[in-house]
């Protein structure tokens, strides 16, 4: 399965806790996340089962995280591993908001860091009316739900879901790519003309060892057809033969006999 490309997971500001998302807990994410120290995993709705086949197991992996400064704010990009379970569920139009959970002091290291992702289909459930409720509230209306009682649960964002090709790049974005000349010198244009001619020499011998490859496969694939076709004239000819041929007569039909066994003790 091929990654996801990345998409806006949360902006600065208010969550559905009543409190803030600050800009120092998005650059801190985006800094401090590695999936080999602590791997936020894709939920559904902030539940988090315990059975690999329920509802509420896990849809996918958070792989990285980064920043972009948008209209004034800055807001929070990670690219996930979808499981085909989600992508099917997604291009159902199903589960197309995002909510992210944070922990403000990962580790006690005294800074943010993403440890889950939910898919949600409600986003007035975890954006303005779950704020206002939680603002009012004695109790979290989603305490439940969270990994640790201080974790920060962000409000829904709409996303979709587009899949990155697995395969590299073509040999043209590579040869587009290394004769662009804008700000190059004349020894660095020189030497990518080098590269680009280079490169597209071994494509062409790639190709042409390909459709020898090919031509071959066809040719043997064709001799033993033919070596097949022959095989079976044969046979079709013996057997009609056989069956047609008067010096062939019948086996005689058994007439058993009376004889008894004898055992010698």
């Amino acid at each position: 399965m091929a990654k996801a490309k990345k998409f806006r997971v949360a902006t600065e500001g208010a969550t559905c806790d009543g409190r803030t998302i600050e800009r120092a807990h998005i650059e801190q994410m985006a800094a401090n996340y590695n999936p080999k120290t602590y791997g936020a995993r894709v939920n559904m709705e902030h539940y988090k089962g315990l059975l690999p086949d329920g509802p509420f197991k896990r849809y996918g992996d958070v792989l990285e995280l980064s920043t972009a400064e948008e209209e004034g704010k800055l807001r929070l990009y990670a690219v996930i591993d979808p499981t085909d379970e989600l992508v099917s569920m997604t291009k159902a139009r199903q589960k197309v908001y995002t909510s992210i959970e944070i922990n403000p002091n990962f580790a006690d290291t005294g800074e943010a860091y993403l440890v889950g992702l939910a898919v949600t289909d409600d986003p007035a459930s975890l954006g303005t009316e779950m704020l206002q409720f939680a603002a009012k509230a004695t109790t979290n209306p989603l305490a439940s739900r969270k990994s640790h009682p201080g974790n920060l649960i962000s409000e829904a964002i709409e996303f979709t879901l587009e899949l990155e090709e697995e395969s590299g790049p073509s040999i043209f974005s590579r040869v587009k790519e290394l004769l662009s000349i804008k700000g190059k010198t004349d020894a660095a244009k020189f030497a990518d003309q080098s590269a680009a001619i280079e490169a597209l020499a071994t494509n062409q011998r790639e190709l042409q060892e390909n459709i020898t490859a090919l031509h071959s496969m066809q040719k043997t694939v064709e001799e033993q057809a033919a070596a097949i076709t022959a095989l079976t004239e044969q046979h079709e000819s013996i057997v009609t033969k056989l069956s047609a041929d008067p010096a062939s007569p019948a086996r005689p039909a058994a007439t058993g006999g009376n004889a008894e066994p004898v055992t010698d003790c």
